[in-house]
């Protein structure tokens, strides 16, 4: 393709991205079904421009400004991520100067919403709750794309054996830090085209989230229920470590999400999984198990600040006032999760939210208002999963607390109860 020709194509993404109606990964998948004759390259230069602007858009728009011609285009040219010589050979001369003054500003020099390009709400308190080292580092970690990192499934492989795999596949892989049962990858292979993925012995998962899975302890024989399955992830790694056995409820309130359980689920080779669309937490189907659950997993409704590597875009289309719904919508539902617990259970609240408010606000709130539920300590829990320095994923209270650029995987909170028998 011609270089002008990626360029405009580039701005016409940026232009639909930003209007935010839609999230940015739904609108790239769209864009590039509507263009299919695009070549790889092209592909990973207009998605990783596009993610680029969106990571750094405050500053990108304030050195847009001193540009000419359509925003779009600006930052594109500033955020531009496929090749150099390619780029240039787009821009006339007095944009390939603008672009060399902007690229020799220091950018040390700019104030600070300049060089985190978080609003207000995010910054202000992730900025109190770590101090100012620990959050520029945060700031520089969500500047990069997350990993890729797989879950062994450990009812069909062994994680040595999958390792074999992509190395007699020419593919980078190693051992994740924490996670017993985790894999990442160097690069974006085509997983769809090997086997080790296509029969079920490997599936896409966050190392963080592996770890969330591990907490809930959960066995052969149990009954446990992944109450915000979503498109199934942390079910089927549940399923694998009660061994396809017992019964595991996937519920959720879009049956959409759960639609997507099903490919998944057949290559998984899990039967033990019910996969089941509930209107609330208040659902009969829920008040039937009630008292008869060994694992209760709330993986909450959030904001998602714990994927911002992934999802650069969620700072931007979030606000407080959907965080406070958010608050509501948690309490309620981690509330309506517990009453299916039965003496003796394990209930396990999570989020991929890098926000006290919904994290240790719930719950400390939930604690008090349920004295029937004893919290218990991750660390102790993690280890006992086999979960490698366990401690250092843990704070002081006892809760699972995972940072970016602490333990180089996405942001999740998770803290564990058990109902006294």
């Amino acid at each position: 393709m011609h270089p002008q020709a990626l360029l405009d194509l580039t701005s016409t993404l940026l232009r639909e991205v930003l209007k935010f109606e839609f999230a940015a990964d739904n609108c790239v998948s769209t864009f590039f079904r509507l263009n299919r004759n695009l070549g790889s390259r092209e592909r990973h230069a207009l998605a990783e421009t596009t993610y680029a602007v969106l990571r750094q858009r405050l500053l990108w728009q304030n050195l847009a400004q001193s540009g000419h011609g359509p925003m779009e285009r600006r930052l594109a040219i500033l955020a531009w991520q496929g090749q150099e010589n390619f780029l240039k050979a787009a821009l006339t001369k007095d944009e390939l100067e603008w672009l060399e003054r902007s690229q020799a500003i220091d950018r040390s020099t700019l104030p600070d919403k300049l060089r985190h390009n978080m609003p207000d709400w995010l910054a202000n308190p992730l900025r109190e709750q770590l101090g100012d080292d620990e959050f520029w580092a945060l700031v520089d970690s969500l500047s990069q794309s997350a990993p890729l990192d797989l879950r062994v499934n450990t009812f069909k492989a062994k994680r040595e054996a999958v390792l074999e795999a992509f190395t007699a596949a020419k593919i980078e892989a190693k051992p994740t830090t924490y996670s017993p049962t985790g894999v990442r990858i160097d690069g974006k292979p085509a997983l769809q085209k090997l086997e080790v993925f296509t029969s079920g012995q490997v599936e896409v998962q966050d190392e963080g989230s592996q770890l969330l899975a591990l907490l809930t302890g959960a066995k052969r024989g149990e009954m446990v229920v992944d109450f915000c399955a979503g498109a199934g992830g942390k079910t089927l790694a549940l399923g694998a470590m009660m061994r396809n056995t017992g019964r595991l409820y996937a519920f959720d309130t879009s049956g959409h999400r759960l639609d997507a359980i099903k490919p998944r689920l057949a290559r998984s080779g899990l039967s033990n999984v019910y996969a089941t669309q509930i209107a609330h937490e208040r659902d009969e189907r829920i008040k039937r198990l009630s008292g008869k659950i060994d694992r209760v997993l709330v993986d909450a409704p959030c904001s998602g600040t714990g994927t911002l590597r992934r999802n650069p875009d969620i700072k931007w289309r979030q606000s407080p006032k959907a965080i406070a719904e958010l608050n509501e919508k948690q309490a309620a539902i981690l509330h309506g999760a517990s009453r299916m617990v039965k003496p003796g259970g394990r209930l396990v609240y999570a989020t991929c939210s890098l926000l006290k408010s919904e994290n240790e606000a719930i719950a400390e709130q939930f604690s008090q208002a349920h004295p029937d539920f004893v919290q218990i300590n991750a660390k102790d829990k993690l280890e006992q999963a086999g979960v490698n320095q366990a401690e250092s994923l843990v704070t002081e209270a006892g809760h699972l607390r995972l940072w970016p650029h602490r333990h180089a995987t996405d942001g999740f909170y998770a803290v564990a109860w058990e109902k006294k028998a």
